[in-house]
């Protein structure tokens, strides 16, 4: 086991790597819309027009709005890029396992940046999906990221290195939407189409990464300690794939007692139901402020950072020391607060309600994945725990890869207010779950 210098050093590394990768990898979120409007208006006889063409037809039969079209659209790729990560990282992780952490980060970073060289020239939509496509493809280093934290912590100290990773987010997820949206802002009053110069900046970012973590970063896993099977790691991998399997937590079948497994299953059909209407509901976040509300990409840039000032205040100064005897209770609070949010936002005509509804947001979000994760962490031994956690994280993919597609074809079909009411109403089934089965288990205690 790396001594604690060489942990607090690696933590450091991994902390520094993820932060360059988030801040461009979420520069993007608030021009998706605008992105998607020029792609419309410039994509003459390309690929976005093709679609068009082809769900013109139903399109007119249910009356949908040509602007809701880009909310269809965004919704497929986003969950195109979600499915390709939650496939990929898997199998990038296993391979890993095998020939070292290093060799395969940097692999998946010199992807993620032949992605942002593609996005700098995508003029015509078929170059812009070609690199979300390689992107998510890509998009392993995530996981890779918490592998390495495994690696180097011991098992009681492996909270604090998840705690950096987890910091890591939140600066990311704060900061990369407003350098994106107030870059682009710049880049209208420049030659050339706008967002080259926010794909460039991501370009910058990625390559100062890829220099930053050839030279600083020392691989995390001996040779002693790597799986001698590419084969068997693959198989593995191949299980954190299979939907079936991943709901039944399969890998810890004969491994971990059966009432484990079962309360497991439980926690995990509540985190990806969870996640599924989530996850869609957020990606529509961005289309429903655009076409209802006339947002610019810099005031999409300034409801992100809102939001996550919120998340990062909440996460640091309160999340974190919640005891652990009340952490169902608090995952169960951040459950409830997710249906009005939702509700709230949908159903806003003027300010004060929407603020009103992305703060709810903002508290529950900064609640349910950490208190969740740490709820499905109490089972299973440290021998297997690891594959508990990854099942877990797994189901959160695979919901993330598929909520943006259904929440995009609903808001397309019958528009933002419906859908989002519909979405804060299915969100009060988790809660009720998980409530339900708390309830359960104190009464047998």
């Amino acid at each position: 086991m790396a001594t604690k210098s060489s942990q607090n050093g690696t933590g450091y590394v991994v902390f520094i790597s993820l932060l360059f990768d988030l801040l461009a990898f979420t520069m993007i979120l608030p021009l998706f819309p605008s992105l998607l409007d020029y792609y419309k208006q410039n994509d003459s006889g390309g690929l976005y027009q093709w679609l068009e063409q082809h769900i013109s037809v139903f399109q007119k039969t249910i009356g949908v709005p040509d602007k809701f079209n880009g909310v269809l659209f965004g919704g497929i790729l986003g969950s195109l890029f979600s499915f390709l990560q939650f496939a990929s990282s898997p199998i990038l992780g296993g391979i890993s396992d095998v020939y070292g952490r290093k060799p395969v980060m940097i692999i998946c970073l010199v992807g993620i940046l032949s992605s942002y060289i593609i996005w700098s020239k995508a003029t015509t939509f078929s170059l812009f999906v070609w690199s979300r496509i390689i992107g998510g493809l890509s998009k392993g280093n995530v996981s890779l990221s918490m592998a390495i934290v495994t690696d180097v912590y011991v098992p009681e100290k492996r909270g604090r290195g998840m705690a950096m990773i987890g910091i890591a987010f939140s600066v990311g997820f704060v900061f990369g939407p407003m350098i994106g949206a107030a870059y682009a802002k710049w880049s209208h009053g420049q030659e050339g189409v706008w967002f080259v110069q926010p794909a460039l900046l991501a370009v910058a970012l990625t390559i100062i990464n890829i220099i930053f973590v050839t030279f600083a970063f020392n691989e995390s896993l001996p040779k002693k300690n790597r799986a001698s099977s590419v084969a068997g790691k693959l198989s593995e991998a191949f299980t954190y794939i299979n939907v079936i399997d991943l709901f039944k937590f399969k890998l810890l079948d004969g491994v971990v007692p059966s009432e484990d497994i079962k309360k497991l299953r439980t926690l995990g059909t509540v985190y990806f139901t969870y996640l599924f209407l989530y996850s869609g509901l957020e990606f529509t976040l961005t289309f429903l402020t655009h076409n209802k509300f006339g947002y610019t990409s810099m005031q999409q840039g300034w409801m992100f950072f809102g939001i996550g000032i919120t998340m990062a205040i909440l996460q640091g100064g309160w999340v974190r020391r919640i005891p652990p005897a009340r952490t169902a209770k608090t995952a169960t609070l951040g459950l409830l607060l997710i249906a009005p949010s939702f509700i709230c936002v949908g159903m806003a005509e003027s300010p004060p309600l929407f603020i009103f509804g992305l703060f709810l947001y903002a508290v529950s979000t900064s609640i349910v994945v950490p208190c969740m994760t740490t709820l499905a962490s109490h089972y299973g031994s440290n021998a297997h725990k690891g594959k508990a956690m990854g099942t877990f994280r797994s189901l959160g993919a695979l919901a993330r890869a598929v909520g943006p597609v259904f929440a995009s074809i609903l808001y397309w079909s019958v528009g933002p207010r419906i859908t989002y009411c519909i979405g804060g109403i299915l969100l009060l089934q988790p809660w009720f779950l998980l409530r339900k089965t708390l309830k359960n288990a104190k009464e047998k205690v």
